[in-house]
């Protein structure tokens, strides 16, 4: 890959990390060559954490974690309506995905390759992975991939120059079935897998169908399956519980930021652009789903009543009845670009922002479906 080529590419996920479109200054400014020194140095505690740029929020119990620049971790056990900031994060650079698999345990990953962990609700955090090491692994996987080959594979190459770079690749979610088994995804296509609790990490890329080594994004489950939606319209489906992944076809050339399953199983993705489409027969065909507006989807859930909600960078929030055949904005909700969603325990849906986070209290919601 060209410099120049290359230079574009990671400013793509550098925006998007920057809540898509907003400060990409500071998404770069983390991985420059200050990146040694964020990734070391604590988070700090700030009474500005509470409107800082947050990239996503997820369910921890009953204790909602939004995360976001500079290692911000905020916590709230009043289902949104007041936020504190973390007791320690090791790290201070950009967190892009949050994830919990019980009240306790929880991951976090960002720039600079960072994997954390919490053991205690997100109270406090330990770094378990970056891109040094990352790059690393990576780099031995490609050697043994490469059984002896006499010349160096394109893997290699692109290895040889994970390792070269350093510490500056991010990764943008992550999935975990359980506290032991789980993996993260990222940008350039890096995704690591562990089975012990990410005390050890293994790759993960020879395992994907992904040849562009296009940024992964999002993963999401259905039923029994398990997606990633990417750069590029890449799209893959993963049924052997994420030992490898297969691309599905769907026709759309523009980046793809998540997506959301119906109770009924169909599948809704989206992204660039107000962009979306739907399935009905598990991906193998698509139909497009008029989102209202030209403006990029960010994130989505499944409602505990069925109905699924996306938002999006002009902070709409989009709710749909008929497992996503339609969608409807929201009337009178205001809020700042949204980047992650999720329902609360009262049924409040909380939102994070480009400058904290938003609650939508359940009567507007209540009321919103009786229209």
């Amino acid at each position: 890959m060209n410099a120049r080529g290359k230079t574009s590419r990671w400013l793509g996920a550098a925006i998007f990390l920057a809540s898509l479109s907003l400060v990409n200054g500071l998404a770069v400014g983390a991985e420059g060559g200050n990146s040694r020194d964020v990734l070391e140095q604590p988070a700090r505690l700030s009474e500005r954490a509470k409107s800082a740029v947050l990239t996503a929020v997820a369910v921890a119990g009953k204790r909602l974690v939004a995360v976001g620049e500079r290692s911000i971790v905020l916590l709230s056990d009043d289902n949104g309506q007041s936020w504190r900031q973390a007791k320690s994060v090791p790290t201070s650079v950009a967190l892009a995905g949050v994830r919990f698999v019980s009240e306790n345990t929880g991951w976090a990953v960002g720039h600079s390759g960072v994997v954390l962990k919490t053991a205690d609700g997100g109270e406090t955090w330990v770094r378990q992975l970056e891109g040094k090491l990352a790059a690393t692994i990576e780099l031995a996987a490609a050697d043994a991939a490469a059984n002896g080959s006499a010349a160096p594979t394109r893997r290699q190459r692109d290895a040889q120059g994970l390792v070269a770079d350093g510490a500056d690749k991010p990764f943008l979610d992550a999935f975990f079935f359980d506290q032991q088994r789980g993996f993260v995804i990222g940008a350039y296509g890096l995704a690591f897998t562990t089975s012990d609790g990410g005390k050890t990490w293994s790759s993960l890329v020879g395992q994907i169908e992904n040849p562009k080594s296009r940024h992964l994004y999002n993963v999401a489950i259905a039923d029994k399956d398990l997606l990633i939606t990417g750069e590029q319209g890449i799209l893959l489906r993963s049924v052997d519980g994420g030992q490898t992944f297969r691309s599905l076809a769907i026709n759309y050339p523009g980046t793809l930021f998540g997506s959301v399953v119906a109770e009924d199983g169909a599948i809704v993705v989206f992204g660039l652009r107000g962009n979306a489409f739907r399935s009905t027969d598990q991906g193998k065909t698509w139909s497009k789903v008029d989102a209202g507006l030209p403006v990029t989807l960010t994130a989505g859930i499944r409602l505990r009543d069925g109905r699924l909600a996306i938002v999006d960078e002009a902070g709409r929030l989009l709710l749909s009845q008929d497992s996503g055949a339609t969608f409807a904005s929201v009337a009178n909700i205001k809020m700042n670009s949204a980047t992650g969603l999720v329902e609360a325990d009262d049924g409040a849906l909380v939102a994070s922002t480009q400058r904290g986070v938003m609650r939508i209290a359940p009567e507007a919601l209540r009321m919103e479906q009786k229209k």
